[in-house]
Order: structure tokens, then C-alpha cells, then sequence
């Protein structure tokens, strides 16, 4: 199954894709993530890592694709067989900032998530961190 959402807010283009780019940073404006183990600063093609969740869950991450000039990156996510692909794109917009999350995975591992990232993205945005 492949869901894209999207979301605006004020905050500058470049602080949002700075927001993405530092893997220490998710957890600030994504609040379901309580942690991040990544093998690089910032992201770059190769990054690779563990998100800690809820209920003790950590799933493993690969960066397979990084454009900070247009803004957009991928990675693959896993936790046991269980494999989800996202794509993230930052851009500025007339109000401030648009962003959007395609996810590709298992229809019963997006009906959990895409609430949460739902969630999330507008932070991403709308949030001072």
C-alpha cells in the first residue's frame, strides 16, 4: 500500500530540512519517537540506524537517498519482516514551509503509523523547536 500525506506551516524551509537532516532532532517534533541511535551526525546516502518507539519497539533504518538541494530524501525501515520505504520532501511555499511523507508498506503496519506521522508533520512545520 502507498499513502502520501502533506502538511504546511510557517517555518522556514531550510530549518524544517534541518529539522529532518539531524536524526538528534526527530524526537522533538516527532513525539512518538522516544530515541535515535544513527551512525552519522546528519543524514547522508548510507546513514544507518535504530528508532526507539513505543512499547519498547526499536525498528532498524537504512538512508538510501539524500538531495538536500531539492530537498527530499529516502529510507527503509524495518522491524523483523515487517519493511516500510519513505520518501520526505521540504519546500518553501508563500506561508512558509510544505512537506509531504509517501509511505510504501504492508497496509497493517500504515494504519498504526500514518496517524502518527500525520501528527508529525505538522509539527515538523508549525512547531518551534
Amino acid at each position: 500500500m502507498r499513502v502520501t500525506l502533506h502538511a504546511r506551516g510557517p517555518q522556514p524551509a531550510d530549518e524544517v530540512w534541518e529539522r529532518y537532516a539531524v536524526p538528534a532532532r526527530w524526537p522533538v517534533w516527532a513525539p512518538y519517537i522516544l530515541g535515535v541511535e544513527a551512525s552519522d551526525e546528519q543524514i547522508v546516502t548510507g546513514t544507518t540506524g535504530k528508532v526507539r518507539g513505543p512499547l519498547g519497539i526499536a525498528v532498524s533504518f537504512t538512508v538510501t537517498a539524500v538531495d538536500s538541494d531539492a530537498g527530499t530524501w529516502s529510507w527503509d525501515v524495518t522491524l523483523g519482516p515487517l519493511a516500510m520505504a519513505l520518501d520526505h520532501g521540504v519546500a518553501p511555499d508563500a506561508t512558509g514551509t510544505r512537506t509531504w511523507l509517501t509511505v510504501d508498506g504492508p497496509a497493517a503496519a500504515l494504519v498504526g503509523y500514518l496517524p502518527l506521522a500525520r501528527v508529525s508533520l505538522e509539527m515538523l512545520v508549525r512547531r518551534n523547536v
